[in-house]
């Protein structure tokens, strides 16, 4: 029980951390890195089909920064939050920081450090099975629950993964629509 705990407010940090820690730089290179995958409309059509390919499908939508916002949908904001379980199974920090960046930053406010070093320790905490299972996950959107457009709950029952996680292990998350995109602002 005490190393779950630990483990969400680890998660929880690391989210708002990590976002905080890495801006748009950090999505600009990764973009460049492998633009060339499906798009994001195949992804929002048949989520399951593409896992492998979804975090680089996002990355180049998760460029709105400019002079084109992130549309407002659910679509996007599951699009968004398939982008950090994956980033997270692959281990990739600055992706992980910058999408959960608000809610690691209320993580550091309360006294956890930065997002990169917190969520190194995440990543110790997941299991080899756990993070190869994260890299194909995808969001049944049935399960998510839309509060507002700008406010999108990701529930642990709406992700789908080869792995089972409890809600020590990852968690139910809280998506809001700041600066032209979807972030994770909260762990619930």
């Amino acid at each position: 029980m005490r190393t779950r705990t630990m483990v969400s407010v680890a998660v929880s940090a690391c989210v708002a951390l990590v976002a905080c820690a890495c801006g748009p730089e950090k999505t600009k290179e990764d973009a460049d890195a492998k633009p060339a995958q499906p798009s994001a409309s195949t992804r929002a059509e048949e989520p399951s089909a593409t896992p492998s390919a979804s975090p680089r499908t996002e990355k180049p939508s998760a460029t709105p920064t400019g002079n084109q916002p992130a549309p407002r949908t659910k679509e996007r904001a599951i699009e968004r939050y398939e982008q950090y379980l994956h980033a997270l199974g692959r281990e990739d920090i600055a992706t992980v920081c910058e999408v959960a960046g608000p809610g690691a930053k209320k993580a550091q406010d309360e006294g956890f450090g930065p997002c990169t070093s917190t969520y190194v320790v995440v990543f110790q905490m997941i299991s080899p099975e756990q993070k190869k299972a994260l890299q194909s996950a995808t969001v049944d959107p049935r399960r998510v629950i839309v509060r507002t457009p700008d406010k999108v709950e990701m529930p642990l029952e709406a992700v789908r993964s080869s792995a089972t996680f409890s809600e020590s292990d990852l968690g139910s998350y809280t998506l809001e629509y700041l600066k032209n995109d979807y972030y994770i602002t909260d762990g619930m």
